[in-house]
């Protein structure tokens, strides 16, 4: 799939749903990050042992639900190696869909969003037809397309108890007319999507370690080694975006102070790969020293930047700065009229 860069605003990915104003992954946060204007909506995808697919940030839930006050799962309670990490708690896999639709969700980080405790208890968790429902709905309302971003979580770990995201997902999928991507931290679940569907994949990569794929299969490589010219190259051949860690596009010192951009944008471009990079949020605790109480700050420089899309857990924040720069390079173009760059 060719893509073109054509100096586009850039989409506004509602991470979680609108997750700063509302528990992350309910239908709640998605309708509000619509209604608030983002042009996708994301939720990440694990599955139910009768193979129906949830969005939960992790298959272990203890952290986002209030699966610890149900005594009557207190014996599924457990110890997994989820992707080379000890995890003890409930995991969705053990559950069936019934199961899980008598669980809410709560704020997974009430310490930095008090605010979001008074929702604790009432929303369900949602599977991903009820999301593609409400995404399809409200772009009928609204009269603009909702797109959706979904993110396979731990493909290979699901794929070895036969529990496998992918024919899933593309079956759900099937029948709606809605822009999508869909993202991964492995490449070898991308790879095999690449061959079955015509839907955009996109290939994300952390600042530091290596697709859990790579660990399993004694693969040397890290996540930098595919952000040289030979690793872009590749991931060109099953994706047509990278979603990258912010950092990897401007680094930040010892002391959280930003540091100059490096190239990865010019040469992800140069290999015809959009960028989208993650997490934009409104927290102290979050920003980048230059950035901070101001949020809309680290927006600018990142969409000055050239990104084509930014993850955001506040998206009327990043509505809001990219339309203030959309006036602000019309602007230039009515009074400059060679001034053709987004960036």
């Amino acid at each position: 799939m060719t893509q073109t860069f054509t100096n586009k605003p850039p989409i506004i990915i509602a991470h979680r749903g609108a997750s700063g104003y509302r528990p992350e992954h309910t239908l709640a946060s998605y309708e509000l990050a619509i209604d608030l204007g983002a042009d996708y909506i994301e939720p990440d995808l694990v599955i139910t042992k009768d193979g129906i697919l949830i969005a939960r940030h992790e298959n272990e839930i203890s952290e986002t639900s209030d699966i610890a006050n149900h005594p009557e799962f207190a014996h599924l309670k457990t110890t997994k190696i989820i992707d080379n990490e000890i995890k003890t708690g409930w995991f969705t896999e053990d559950f069936t869909i019934a199961e899980i639709k008598t669980l809410t969700a709560k704020e997974p980080i009430p310490q930095l969003r008090p605010q979001n405790l008074v929702y604790d208890g009432i929303f369900p968790i949602p599977t991903f037809t009820e999301i593609i429902d409400l995404a399809q709905q409200k772009s009928q309302e609204t009269g603009r397309k909702i797109g959706i971003y979904p993110e396979t979580k731990h493909p290979s770990y699901f794929q070895t108890i036969g529990l496998p995201l992918e024919d899933t997902l593309l079956c759900n999928l099937q029948k709606i007319n809605l822009p999508i991507f869909i993202q991964s931290f492995e490449v070898s679940n991308l790879k095999q999507l690449s061959q079955k569907t015509d839907l955009p994949l996109v290939q994300l990569i952390n600042e530091t370690g290596k697709p859990y794929d790579f660990v399993i299969n004694h693969d040397p490589r890290t996540y930098t080694d595919l952000l040289n010219q030979k690793g872009l190259k590749e991931i060109t051949e099953y994706a047509q975006a990278i979603g990258v860690n912010k950092n990897l596009l401007i680094p930040r010192d010892n002391h959280g102070q930003l540091l100059s951009p490096t190239s990865l944008i010019i040469n992800a471009h140069a290999a015809n790969l959009q960028v989208h990079t993650w997490t934009f949020r409104n927290e102290d605790f979050f920003l980048p020293l230059d950035c901070q109480a101001n949020p809309e700050k680290e927006y600018q420089l990142f969409f000055n930047l050239g990104v084509d899309g930014v993850f955001s857990d506040y998206p009327d924040k990043a509505v809001k700065v990219k339309l203030h720069e959309q006036f602000i390079i019309k602007s230039l173009n009515r009074s400059c009229p060679t001034f053709h760059s987004y960036q």
